[in-house]
């Protein structure tokens, strides 16, 4: 199976990168959910934001055009993985009766009645494991364990409890916010059993979940998202073969922890970002910390 990250752009080809603009926004994770399985894309789009899917996912697995709750935000408000699909309680009989005929026969679909029920913000899954935004009920739970599969844990990621959002994992590996520290990646990454890294997409955005959406062989990210951006997707989740010493450059920058050796200074988002599109070495020697240390 052919390894690829799309780009959202309209109807442009960048590199090997193909894709449209939703309406133009960048947000490709709230308007879709991708899994091994299926990928669901929401109703009202464009035939190049459908194409785009499509193309890339058909011959593989089903791609489902719903709405949830008559809203097009489909991505938002779902959790899934190859096992199954979680949909809000708001989701009407006849959207859950086209999904579930959609679907393979082994996923399960389920509606969940959780009163935060943006449950794409609030659970981050792959095939194994889930993270849980740690305020759901304990109901919630135990659903999420059995329809999904997975072993769950109450977790925020740099302080966020909107753990979908601020991460997107597969069974492969997984992009978290960029203040991730490197204590809390080790940790997640012994829970998730998959490496992890902290950045961005769409050129500097933290809200990854809305601007990324991936499985174990292909990703879809914004327009915005970067070059340099779109180098660590392919790394962190094995998606391509990039071995040029500039991406070597940009990945052991990356892999960096993000505070400084001498006095644990944070580095400057500015600075980080300094990143994109420009050469990789003046990147890192313009990360010097306030107090004159090497970074």
């Amino acid at each position: 199976m052919l390894f690829k990250i799309w780009r959202f752009v309209s109807c442009i080809t960048v590199l090997s990168h193909i894709g449209v603009q939703f309406e133009g926004s960048n947000d490709v994770g709230v308007f879709s959910k991708l899994t091994n399985k299926y990928c669901l894309v929401c109703r009202g789009g464009s035939e190049n934001f459908y194409g785009a899917f499509e193309t890339e996912l058909a011959d593989h697995i089903p791609v489902v055009h719903t709405s949830i709750a008559g809203c097009r935000f489909v991505g938002r408000v779902t959790a899934g993985n190859k096992n199954g699909l979680l949909v809000p309680i708001s989701t009407t009989d006849t959207e859950l009766q086209h999904i579930r005929n959609a679907l393979p026969d082994e996923v399960v679909v389920q509606r969940i009645d959780e009163r935060l029920s943006s449950l794409g913000n609030l659970i981050a899954c792959n095939d194994h494991v889930a993270l849980l935004h740690t305020d759901l009920d304990r109901e919630t739970e135990e659903i999420v364990s059995d329809v999904l599969g997975v072993e769950v844990f109450r977790q925020s990621i740099a302080g966020n409890a909107l753990v979908g959002s601020y991460c997107v994992f597969t069974n492969q590996g997984g992009l978290v916010h960029p203040s991730t520290t490197m204590a809390e990646k080790e940790e997640l990454s012994s829970l998730l059993q998959v490496p992890l890294i902290a950045g961005t997409v769409n050129r500097g955005s933290d809200v990854i979940g809305a601007g990324l959406v991936a499985n174990d062989w292909t990703a879809f990210c914004g327009y915005d998202t970067t070059s340099t951006e779109i180098t660590v997707v392919e790394e962190i989740f094995k998606l391509g073969g990039n071995t040029t010493s500039a991406m070597d450059s940009v990945k052991n920058y990356l892999f960096e922890d993000i505070y400084c050796s001498v006095c644990l200074t944070r580095r400057k988002h500015d600075e980080r970002a300094y990143l994109h599109g420009r050469d990789a070495s003046k990147a890192v020697e313009a990360t010097e910390c306030s107090c004159g240390g090497d970074g």
